[in-house]
């Protein structure tokens, strides 16, 4: 069960298969949205959420776009984020594993991300407006390419070139206010509730590859508490669950976090989607490559 859940959802090298997160095109064959008249809840249809007056999905939107906005235009700030991700199994059963993050962002060039799953694996990727790299501790080994000009390319290139997995990773980009309405199809307001005696509103979006649910509080800071994400187009329908904590708008940021120094003994190998061009120039030997995972 471990080795198929790293198989197909693990984080760091091209040691592994990747998948790319939210915010990357797919290739599984695409579905319409639901065009039904009810937005059912996880038992059966026991509860349904009908669809909102005229006016409704005017606010919805607003309260979407004020996130976003807001989110994109934060010059720095830093959070934790504790997920879960299911993996369908062989048996056709879904296995749900965790995973806990800290994410740094100083705009335009600075960008840190440490994972750590449930199994006690870590990974870490750095941007510093030159390089992406990821490391593995467990490994000792780490991937880096060349990536001038800032967080958005370089997450947009982690994801799509180097087809890499990061979900959620759109929320980090400046881009992230037209993407979002670009891409939802559908969006609903659900209800208004309160998560940690925070009123927070409760919205439900529809994209062509991926159906999301964000809780977004009122006031001042309408930073995201809680996002899900359901992969539709993927086998078994897996969502992703993200619950976000300490937000910090101000955090004490050093220019050495975003920059990697390879500790002692660490092994250089190259990111999975470089292979083609190493084919390409002859260097096929997998000690450079990983294949010796």
């Amino acid at each position: 069960m471990k080795t198929n859940k790293q198989s197909i959802l693990r984080t760091a090298l091209c040691v592994a298969v990747m998948t790319t997160g939210f915010g990357c095109s797919e290739k599984a064959a695409v579905t319409q949205p639901d065009t039904s008249d009810t937005l059912a809840t996880p038992e059966a249809g026991s509860r349904t959420v009908a669809k909102p007056a005229v006016a409704e999905p005017v606010v919805a939107k607003d309260i979407l776009k004020r996130m976003a906005e807001f989110l994109a235009k934060t010059p720095r700030f830093s959070v934790n984020l504790t997920g879960s991700y299911e993996v369908l199994q062989e048996s056709g059963q879904k296995i749900e594993f965790g995973e806990n993050r800290k994410i740094i962002v100083s705009r335009p060039n600075g960008l840190r991300v440490e994972v750590e799953h449930s199994d006690g694996e870590k990974h870490l990727v750095q941007y510093n407006g030159k390089e992406i790299t990821t490391f593995s501790p467990s490994q000792n080994v780490y991937a880096q390419v060349s990536k001038p000009g800032g967080i958005d390319d370089a997450v947009m290139y982690f994801l799509k070139d180097l087809g890499m997995r990061l979900p959620l990773a759109i929320l980090l980009t400046s881009r992230f206010p037209a993407e979002i309405e670009r891409r939802t199809q559908a969006l609903d307001y659900v209800e208004k509730t309160v998560i940690d005696g925070t009123p927070t509103h409760h919205l439900a979006g529809r994209t062509e590859t991926v159906d999301y649910q964000v809780w977004i509080p009122e006031g001042s800071q309408p930073l995201p508490l809680r996002i899900v994400l359901t992969y539709k187009n993927a086998e078994g329908q897996p969502d992703f669950r993200a619950q976000f904590s300490n937000w910090n708008l101000a955090p004490e940021i050093q220019d050495n976090q975003f920059t990697f120094t390879p500790p002692e003994g660490a092994r250089k190998i190259v990111f999975l989607a470089e292979l083609p061009k190493i084919a390409l120039k002859g260097t096929t030997n997998p000690e450079h490559t990983g294949g010796q995972k």
